[in-house]
């Protein structure tokens, strides 16, 4: 990843949205949220490795693929979430902002319910009850 290249398109994308929010605001929002895909994009393209990384050590701790699959989710949720918050916020609409990361925290809980499930259910096991 050339941080370097990241770091200069997000400071040009900044000077051209600031320099067009007195004029054509709504243009401003438009230039945030595509410098916002374009630099999401390019990170998540190098993020690869990592998620092979992270599958090889639960394999090797023999954690099931299911658990990969919630952290995997849960994580596009925060990242997804984030990202829609953030482009709200530069629109100047933070009601909505704050809605996008509720509704993100409950996508998060459905996507770990099953996970929760398998540890109330083991405790239960472990207590004596079941």
């Amino acid at each position: 990843m050339n941080i370097f290249a990241i770091a200069g398109l997000t400071l040009s994308a900044a000077v051209v949205a600031v320099s067009l929010k007195k004029y054509l605001p709504e243009y401003s929002v438009i230039i945030n949220i595509i410098a916002g895909i374009i630099l999401s994009i390019a990170v998540l393209t190098e993020i690869s490795p990592v998620l092979n990384k992270i599958n090889n050590i639960m394999s090797f701790a023999k954690i099931p693929g299911e658990y990969a699959m919630i952290l995997f989710k849960s994580l596009g949720i925060c990242f997804a979430v984030q990202f829609a918050a953030d482009s709200c916020r530069d629109a100047g609409e933070n009601s909505l902002a704050s809605k996008v990361e509720f509704a993100g925290k409950i996508g998060i809980l459905i996507t770990a319910f099953p996970l929760f499930e398998t540890i109330i259910q083991t405790s239960l096991i472990f207590i004596g009850i079941r």
